[in-house]
């Protein structure tokens, strides 16, 4: 009973703005529409872009949505725009059309990949793919619409965000703070799963994610989770490893013929309308994100909470107070996080990459520290 009456509480006052917002197809409270915004989905026919489109329509903060893809875009759009909400629905094709799918957008969506992992490519071959592409794709925003707010979707997310951000201080624009890597799926899944656990409903839940996007950079401090923790260290350890490895679950009940699609169209979704608030100046958008950071000083990419507003990063939250077992996970992602960067950083300046080894390993010591 008194579980079920902290959750009715909860609901009835601010979770959504304390906790992060849920809900992308109403008004909430708290919500100011000075604007409405114009939002570009690059990769529009994927797996990840066709449901995320879908679901960026129902938005009452986005009036026009333009989608492009190298093929295919037009039937998404025409799918897409027959869904009976005020956002128009344009569609691009190729790259002699980029620029017209860019241009006047205020946040940009990174979803395009080349070939995918499902396919028997190796991770090599598929984080070069994806590299190329996002490149191309970040030289392109910087011309049309160098203003725009950039959610990077693209995996790896830990590579992929230093690649856009070092392309665009080639560019010449050294604002790493409107860069996004779309981490919220990491947040969205450790809710679900404590509250699976604690009997709890999971609007109610928030557990704030640190780290990176890929298996063992994932911690989820679950120890600071709310409204209340009655997890045990058992249990923690159990859903952090669930959380770690929610890929993976997905890629075998799929039985290896596909990878997570509409829980990361969900969260891309939820960040997105995130964005839009905080570029209407709405207060305390807090998320969790993967951005330039200072945050931790061994590494210049970091995911944690962020404040969002008109121009972006608006104020680093900082790291959620950790257990000892919590700092243990983080001290020792610390050394894979630092190879993903690298790797993106020689990309974009064309040294030779580090080898690349699997982010659910640490294949070097590195002496544990407290963060704080």
């Amino acid at each position: 009973m008194l579980r079920r009456a902290i959750q009715c509480a909860l609901r009835r006052n601010l979770p959504r703005i304390q906790y992060g917002h849920r809900f992308y197809s109403e008004f909430e409270a708290g919500d100011i529409l000075t604007n409405r915004f114009r939002v570009t989905v690059l990769g529009a026919t994927g797996q990840v872009g066709q449901p995320l489109s879908l679901m960026l329509k129902q938005s009452p903060l986005i009036h026009e949505l333009a989608l492009y893809d190298v093929e295919g875009t037009l039937g998404v759009a025409a799918d897409i725009s027959q869904v009976d909400t005020g956002c128009k629905v344009c569609s691009f094709t190729g790259p002699e059309e980029l620029d017209g799918a860019l241009r006047g957008s205020r946040i940009v969506l990174i979803t395009a990949s080349g070939t995918r992992t499902e396919c028997g490519v190796s991770e090599e071959e598929n984080f070069l793919e994806n590299a190329k592409i996002v490149q191309e794709l970040s030289v392109a925003i910087h011309k049309s619409c160098p203003m725009a707010l950039i959610g990077v979707i693209t995996s790896p997310i830990n590579s992929m965000v230093p690649i856009v951000v070092e392309t665009f201080k080639k560019q010449g624009d050294c604002t790493p703070g409107k860069v996004f890597g779309v981490t919220a799926i990491d947040v969205v899944r450790a809710n679900t799963f404590v509250a699976e656990t604690l009997g709890l409903d999971p609007e109610c839940v928030f557990v704030p994610v640190v780290g990176g996007h890929s298996g063992a950079t994932t911690i989820p401090i679950l120890s600071q989770a709310k409204p209340c923790n009655e997890l045990t260290q058992e249990q923690i350890e159990r859903l952090t490893a669930a959380i770690q490895d929610a890929d993976g679950d997905v890629i075998r009940a799929k039985r290896g013929r596909g990878i997570p699609t509409l829980s990361v169209a969900f969260a891309a979704t939820r960040f997105a309308i995130s964005l839009a608030r905080g570029i209407n100046g709405q207060p305390s958008v807090v998320e969790c994100a993967y951005v330039a950071s200072e945050v931790v000083q061994e590494v210049n990419y970091f995911s944690s909470p962020i404040l969002i507003g008109p121009d972006g990063v608006m104020e680093y939250l900082g790291l959620p107070k950790m257990s000892e077992y919590e700092n243990c996970l983080l001290s020792s992602a610390i050394p894979i996080l630092q190879d993903d960067i690298k790797r993106g950083l020689y990309f974009v300046h064309g040294e030779p990459p580090p080898i690349m080894t699997s982010t659910n390993t640490v294949l070097r010591e590195h002496k544990p520290r407290v963060f704080n």
